[in-house]
């Protein structure tokens, strides 16, 4: 499959380029770097990286970031949720271009998930209405997908603002599209999302099927992303003034849960199966590493996260990058993580 010859080229780059980093005295005690690196069993942190965390690139700025996405070539594609589409060095994350997006009224979006499909198409969501839309490597607009009543913003629909399409992922084969609701509808059990799919036919997207997830209480799904099987990693996230961010990753499986595109009002039923999910860490047990917070965090390591991607494999693990959103806030941080992680 092409996504996952660009997966295994990408992986190659980014393992010669951290080799050096990664090599520790003969002596080291395997232990001890385990030790370092650990956020769980199934879960370690190589590193960090606040490298662009207040900058600017042709007069954009660069953060707000809320997805990542692998592009065909190789490089990392990043869109900020002020409408801007970068493309980064998967090396240094520096940023080697940027693009401008728009909606059909040339109004800006707030831009939230991202795939880039087979053909080099950037599907965007927006949360605003919400929205997925097809936008050409260049930010010109090619078309949008249709989205169930129910899931728009209220009146239109039964979504809160602001909770609405934050994930978006290809499942493998590239014939299911999906995305993640952050928060649960009105009418809607308490920290229930609805995860809708899409249908490849004919080279449209049509609906498809919808799923129900449970969340933990007190947070949202900012992200969501395919595994190579067909499972899924979900982001969790919330936070609380005064006491900082959760973040917390989780290993779903869709594949037995209930088509709920029929159902009004998710209550916790019976015949109702929502997807299964299994914790894979809580990222309050990474190791800080020397990070620093600019605000209250039960671990300084953690900041607004909210982008997630599998970048490829490394010795049986998925090489998984989270980015943080720092809001163009002072007091959050453009934060990149590079995470190992075994499913």
């Amino acid at each position: 499959m092409r996504l996952r010859t660009v997966l295994a080229t990408f992986t190659a780059g980014l393992a010669a380029a951290t080799s050096l980093a990664a090599a520790g005295p003969a002596n080291a005690d395997p232990q001890q770097n385990q030790a370092k690196t650990a956020c769980s069993p199934s879960v370690s942190l190589d590193r960090f990286s606040d490298a662009l965390d207040k900058t600017t690139y042709d007069g954009t700025f660069v953060g707000n970031f809320s997805a990542l996405a692998v592009d065909r070539d190789g490089s990392l594609a990043a869109v900020s949720d002020r409408s801007s589409l970068f493309r980064l060095d998967p090396r240094t994350l520096r940023p080697a271009g940027v693009v401008p997006l728009a909606d059909e009224n040339g109004a800006a979006l707030d831009s939230e998930g991202l795939v880039v499909d087979r053909d080099g198409t950037r599907l965007i969501t927006s949360e605003t209405e919400p929205s997925v839309r097809r936008y050409g490597p260049s930010g010109a607009l090619l078309g949008r997908l249709p989205v169930p009543d129910a899931l728009r913003v209220a009146p239109a629909g039964r979504a809160v603002p602001n909770g609405t399409f934050e994930g978006l992922t290809l499942l493998p084969g590239g014939r299911t599209l999906l995305a993640s609701m952050e928060y649960a509808l009105s009418g809607d059990a308490a920290g229930t999302v609805r995860f809708q799919t899409w249908t490849r036919r004919g080279g449209e997207f049509t609906l498809g099927a919808q799923y129900a997830y449970r969340a933990d209480a007190g947070l949202g799904v900012p992200e969501v992303r395919a595994t190579p099987d067909g499972r899924l990693l979900v982001l969790e996230r919330g936070f609380t003034a005064g006491v900082g961010n959760t973040v917390r990753l989780y290993l779903a499986d869709p594949r037995r849960a209930t088509d709920t595109s029929g159902v009004e009002n998710l209550t916790g039923q019976d015949g109702v199966r929502p997807i299964g999910k299994t914790l894979l860490a809580d990222l309050v047990t990474c190791p800080s590493q020397g990070a620093t917070a600019k605000q209250p965090q039960p671990n300084p390591l953690l900041d607004n996260i909210e982008g997630m991607v599998i970048t490829g494999r490394s010795k049986g693990a998925l090489k998984v990058l989270l980015v943080s959103d720092d809001n163009q806030n002072a007091v959050q941080t453009t934060r990149f993580y590079f995470l190992r992680v075994r499913v």
